[in-house]
């Protein structure tokens, strides 16, 4: 039986990947700093899933939930990247530990979360690592600059280790949904969402992280898996217009409606 481990899975897109992940018969880590919701969560899907604590902030904590969750699983297959917390508004109006508090969850908890997996996704006889990016990383995002610059990062590192571990046999993921119907998303102030409104739910992007982890051949599966006709759609647009287009073309998105 294959195993995931998904930080942030107490609600919203880790618990949507947790049961999806559950009914197609995996071993569920449910890892959040909400232990309690994660074990409510749990105790649900039934005794294939363990829940856990989790600030992925702290290297050490992912340490010892990784070690826990191996010795109940077997093995790691899948880690998948969820946590992390969005500000929105004018850059100067958000207090500057918000921003830095962003790259510590959003950032720092994807490169803590690779690094203490790797050990035990080179032990696995199959394995893959999801990252949760956006499509906030196509063009960085006004209204939310340090959250579009996060998941730049999560982009960078999805794409780099996609090509440093294949010596492994291990795959790097990411997936970019558009605006998402979470709480993250609830009282969001910035243009962009107005705008192009919120359409994806949890499930979908739930069922586009099993898509790719599971299809038969990874050989040409891209390392970005865009979520949505609306990401898609940013994304191809992204790579064939010139960048003053891009440009416009997100201040258009970022207006404020009158």
């Amino acid at each position: 039986m294959h195993s995931i481990f998904i930080s942030g899975a107490a609600q919203g897109i880790g618990a949507a990947v947790a049961r999806l992940f559950y009914q197609a018969g995996y071993k569920v880590g449910i890892y959040d700093l909400n232990v309690a919701q994660a074990e409510q969560l749990a105790q649900q899907l039934g005794p294939n899933a363990q829940a856990g604590g989790l600030d992925v902030a702290d290297y050490a904590q992912w340490q010892t939930a990784l070690a826990r969750f191996v010795d109940w699983a077997g093995e790691l297959n899948i880690l998948v990247n969820n946590a992390g917390i969005l500000y929105s508004g004018a850059f100067e109006d958000t207090e500057i530990q918000a921003h830095q508090r962003t790259m510590q969850v959003n950032v720092n908890g994807v490169l803590n979360g690779c690094h203490a997996a790797l050990p035990y996704l080179k032990q696995a006889t199959f394995a893959r690592v999801v990252n949760l990016s956006s499509a906030s990383a196509i063009y960085g995002q006004a209204d939310l600059v340090s959250y579009s610059a996060s998941k730049f990062a999560v982009r960078g590192i999805s794409e780099g280790l996609d090509v440093e571990w294949q010596k492994y046999g291990i795959r790097v993921l990411d997936v970019m949904p558009l605006f998402v119907q979470t709480a993250m998303v609830k009282d969001m102030d910035a243009g962009t969402i107005q705008n192009m409104g919120v359409h994806l739910s949890a499930e979908d992007v739930a069922d586009e992280i099993f898509s790719c982890v599971t299809r038969k051949s990874s050989l040409f599966t891209a390392t970005h898996q865009p979520v949505g006709l609306k990401s898609k759609f940013l994304f191809t647009l992204s790579r064939l217009s010139p960048q003053w287009v891009n440009r416009y073309s997100n201040m258009w998105l970022a207006r404020r409606p009158d």
